[in-house]
C-alpha cells in the first residue's frame, strides 16, 4: 500500500498543472482578443468619428425639430479630448430645402448657424446617447414663418405618436453670440420683426421640455439693452408661433431721444408668459425726466401696466396702464400697432389710447405741454380723452391728435396780472365794484370745463365754459400748445346788471342800457373776445355782435 501512493500523486500532479495552464492561456487569449478588439474599435472610431458624430448631429436635430437638416462642413481634432467644429448648419421647414442662395419665394431655414464648436471624448461616443456639456454657437438665426408657411401637418408629423424619434445627441448648455430672431409676416403694411440678441445662453436643453434661457437683447428704439431670463418651449414644430415662453425682464438706461418730440431716460422691469403670438406682460416703467420738445420741461412719469403682446407682429394691446405724472394720476387702455412700408423698410407705431384722469392737476399737464412757466392755470383736473399718435417723421406734438372733455375745479391763474383781472371781473359781476380794484383781495376760485380737439400742435375748443363767482364765460376758439397765442370768442353772463358793476356817473349812465343788456335771465350778457398771449392777454367787447 505504501509503495502504490507515490505513483498516484505523480500521475495527478501534471493534470492540475495542465488545468492552470489552460486557464491562464484562456485569460491571456481573451485579454489579447479584447485588446485587439478595443484597439480595432479605437482605430475605427478615429477613422470614422467625424462621420459618426456628424450623423448623430444631423439625425438628432432632425428628430428634435422633425425637419430636414443640412450641415456644410464638420471637422474633429482628436487628442486627449475630441474638439469638434462645424459651419453652415441649417434646420429647414418641410416646405422644401433652402440654401443661403435659394429662391426668395422659398422660406428661409427655421434655424441657421454660421459656426459652432464643442468638446467630447471617445467614451461619450460609445454611449447610446452622447451628452455634450457646452456648445459655443456664433451667428444663430431663428426664423419664425407666418401661420400656414413651413407648416407640418399633424398626420405627417408623427404617424405613430407612441413611437418617438430617437435622439442620440443631447446638449446641456448652448452659448450663442451675435444671434438674431426674425419673425416673418404676410400682412400688408407689416415688416418682419427682427430682434438682435447680443448674447443668449440656453441650458437644460431637452427634447420635450422647456429650456432655460438667459438673453441680452439689443433694442433698436429706444436704444438700450434688455436682460431677460425664463423658459422657452417645448418647440412646436407644426407651428412655431404656438411655442410657450415665460420670463422676467429688465430694460435700463433707454434713451427716448430717437423719438422725435420726446426725451428722457426710461427704465422698465416686469414679467411675461404665454405663446409667441399672445404674451401676457406685467411691468412698471419710470422716466424721471420725461419731456416734450414743445416745452422742454422735465417731469417724472411712472406707469404700472398689463398688456398683451403679439411677439410675431410687434403689436401690443394695453389692457391697463396706471400712470402718475408728477402728482397727477391717470389711467389708459388701447393699442400700439406696429406699421411699416415693406418697400422702404420704414417702420413706426400707430398709437391709440383712451385716457381717463379723475385725480389730476392742471399745472402738471401744462408744465409738460407748454413753454410758459409757471403754468398759466392751476387746479384739480378731470379728463376723458382719446389720444392718437400716427407714425411719421414729424415730432410727436405735431403728430398727436386729441379729442375729449375736461373740467378744472378750484382753478387759479399763475400769472398775477391775469388773476387780478379775474378778481376784478368777479367783484364787478357780483355787483361789488368798490372791491374790484383791491390789490390784497383773496384770489377768486374758478372752474373750467370744455370739449376739445387737438391736431397739428393747435387745440380747438368747441365749448369752453369758465365760471367765477358772479359770472359765466362761454367761449370757443384755439390755443397753441406752446402757449404762444390764443384766440377765443364768446359771451359773458353776469349776475349783476351793467349799472351795478361800476360806480358814480358811469353807473347812472348805464342804467339806461340795463334793459338792453339783460338777456336770458342774466343781469348782463355781452359778446367778448380774448386774444393775445399769456404774457400779454387782451379782453374786449365784440361790438359787431353786441346788439
Amino acid at each position: 500500500m505504501e509503495g502504490s501512493s507515490a505513483p498516484m500523486e505523480t500521475r495527478h500532479k501534471p493534470l492540475w498543472r495542465r488545468w492552470w495552464f489552460i486557464m491562464i492561456t484562456v485569460v491571456v487569449v481573451a485579454g489579447a482578443v479584447t485588446g485587439i478588439a478595443f484597439w480595432a474599435k479605437y482605430k475605427y472610431l478615429r477613422a470614422h468619428a467625424d462621420q459618426m458624430l456628424r450623423d448623430r448631429i444631423v439625425a438628432s436635430l432632425s428628430a428634435r425639430f422633425n425637419s430636414p437638416v443640412e450641415l456644410d462642413s464638420f471637422h474633429l481634432d482628436i487628442g486627449p479630448t475630441i474638439h469638434a467644429t462645424g459651419a453652415g448648419l441649417r434646420i429647414l421647414y418641410l416646405a422644401g430645402p433652402t440654401k443661403p442662395d435659394a429662391n426668395p419665394n422659398n422660406p428661409a431655414p427655421m434655424i441657421s448657424v454660421d459656426h459652432f464648436e464643442f468638446e467630447t471624448n471617445f467614451k461619450a461616443l460609445l454611449e447610446p446617447t452622447t451628452r455634450i456639456v457646452t456648445v459655443h454657437v456664433t451667428g444663430l438665426d431663428l426664423h419664425v414663418p407666418p401661420h400656414g408657411m413651413g407648416h407640418i401637418p399633424r398626420h405627417l408629423d408623427n404617424p405613430n405618436p407612441k413611437k418617438q424619434p430617437k435622439i442620440s445627441l443631447v446638449f446641456d448648455k448652448i452659448i450663442c453670440e451675435n444671434s438674431r430672431l426674425v419673425i416673418e409676416t404676410t400682412k400688408p403694411g407689416k415688416l418682419p420683426l427682427v430682434f438682435n440678441l447680443a448674447n443668449i445662453t440656453l441650458t437644460d436643453v431637452g427634447a420635450s421640455k422647456p429650456l432655460l434661457y438667459d438673453a441680452v437683447l439689443t433694442n433698436a428704439r429706444p436704444v438700450g439693452q434688455i436682460h431677460s431670463t425664463g423658459h422657452f418651449g417645448p418647440w412646436q414644430a407644426d407651428d412655431p408661433r404656438d411655442t410657450p415662453i415665460d420670463g422676467d425682464y429688465s430694460f435700463t438706461n433707454a434713451d427716448l431721444g430717437p423719438f422725435k418730440g420726446i426725451a428722457g431716460i426710461l427704465s422698465s422691469t416686469g414679467k411675461f408668459k404665454g405663446k409667441l403670438d399672445h404674451i401676457n406682460v406685467e411691468g412698471v416703467t419710470d422716466v424721471p425726466d420725461f419731456r416734450l420738445d414743445i416745452s422742454d420741461h422735465p417731469v417724472p412719469l411712472h406707469t404700472e401696466f398689463t398688456a398683451i403682446v403679439n411677439g410675431t407682429t410687434g403689436d401690443t394691446t394695453l389692457t391697463r396702464v396706471d400712470a402718475r405724472l408728477q402728482k397727477s394720476v391717470f389711467h389708459c387702455s388701447g393699442s400700439v400697432m406696429r406699421v411699416g412700408v415693406p418697400e422702404t423698410g420704414v417702420t413706426g407705431h400707430d398709437i391709440e389710447l383712451d385716457v381717463v384722469m379723475n385725480k389730476g392737476r392742471m399745472e402738471d399737464v401744462l408744465t409738460l405741454a407748454t413753454k410758459t412757466a409757471p403754468p398759466v392755470l392751476e387746479g384739480f383736473l378731470s379728463l376723458h380723452q382719446k389720444l392718437s399718435i400716427p407714425p411719421g417723421k414729424e415730432t410727436v406734438a405735431k403728430r398727436m391728435k386729441l379729442a375729449g372733455t375736461f373740467s378744472v375745479d378750484q382753478a387759479s391763474f399763475g400769472n398775477p396780472s391775469m388773476q387780478l383781472k379775474i378778481n376784478e371781473m368777479s367783484m364787478r359781476a357780483q355787483g361789488n365794484p368798490k372791491a374790484a380794484n383791491a390789490q390784497d383781495a383773496t384770489p377768486v376760485a374758478s372752474s373750467v370745463s370744455g370739449e376739445f380737439a387737438q391736431a397739428n400742435g393747435t387745440m380747438h375748443f368747441s365749448t369752453l365754459d369758465y365760471t367765477i363767482p358772479g359770472a359765466v364765460i362761454r367761449l370757443e376758439g384755439t390755443y397753441t400748445l406752446p402757449g404762444n397765442s390764443f384766440d377765443f370768442q364768446g359771451v359773458v353772463r353776469t349776475d349783476a346788471t351793467a349799472s351795478h358793476m361800476t360806480t358814480g356817473w358811469k353807473s347812472m349812465l348805464l342804467k339806461a342800457v340795463d334793459p338792453l343788456l339783460k338777456k336770458n335771465g342774466a343781469g348782463l350778457e355781452i359778446p367778448i373776445t380774448i386774444k393775445g398771449t399769456k404774457a400779454d392777454p387782451h379782453f374786449g367787447i365784440d361790438m359787431k355782435k353786441m346788439f
